[in-house]
């Protein structure tokens, strides 16, 4: 059984950082990052292999970086020159490969934690 409880968000002005963590417990190949904004669909803009190899979505690449520290049982997301667009509540999940690489849907993440907002004014 995986359990995930992420920490971290909160308010920030345009171009500031925030780091966000999620502990977690038990293991799956793949960890990522998904927000979601009012009125919008649950997106993937993150995620981790367990061998360490990293991928982006276009709107976050450059300015968010996924880490995970093994011995600490936590991944991180180091958010960087934050824009509004990047406000919502951001949850880290846990799950397995599709086509032999972490997946950015939803579909292949089976576990969830219950979310952290972030807000980012200007």
């Amino acid at each position: 059984q995986v359990q995930l409880v992420e920490s971290g968000g909160g308010s920030v002005e345009v171009g500031g950082s925030l780091r966000l963590s999620c502990a977690y417990t038990g293991s799956t190949y793949c960890m990522g990052w998904f927000r979601q904004a009012p009125g919008k669909e649950r997106e993937g803009i993150a995620n981790i292999g367990s061998g360490g190899r990293s991928n982006y979505a276009d709107s976050v690449k450059g300015r968010f970086t996924i880490s995970k520290d093994n011995a600490k049982r936590t991944l991180y997301l180091q958010m960087n020159s934050l824009k509004p667009a990047d406000t919502g509540m951001y949850y880290c999940a846990a799950g397995w490969v599709s086509g032999g690489s972490c997946s950015f849907r939803p579909l292949y993440y089976a576990y969830w934690g219950q979310g952290t907002q972030v807000t980012v004014s200007s």
